[in-house]
């Protein structure tokens, strides 16, 4: 059986014109520290106005950041630890 250790915190916020969707990431961390990051979409200007999708792919593309962000840091903190440099992380 699998027991729940911790939890992160993800918060996304989007701003928005006709043309562009902007998304910040962040991640609250159990020791305290935050990691964002942004993602962008464009609308073509022959494209229907479809503003959940604009959300999706800027989201996405946050999210995504968030992600190697975290990869990066882990992989400090492996060799912080271990006093070497180790292979990266890839997804």
């Amino acid at each position: 059986m699998m027991h729940t250790a911790v939890g992160w915190h993800i918060e996304m916020e989007f701003s928005e014109d006709d043309q562009h969707t902007r998304a910040v990431a962040m991640v609250r961390l159990p020791d305290g520290s935050e990691v964002r990051a942004h993602g962008h979409a464009s609308r073509h200007y022959t494209d229907s106005n479809q503003p959940r999708v604009g959300e999706e792919i800027a989201g996405a593309r946050a999210l995504n950041e968030l992600a190697m962000q975290m990869l990066d840091k882990a992989h400090r903190e492996i060799d912080d630890a271990s006093g070497r440099v180790s292979h990266p992380i890839h997804v």
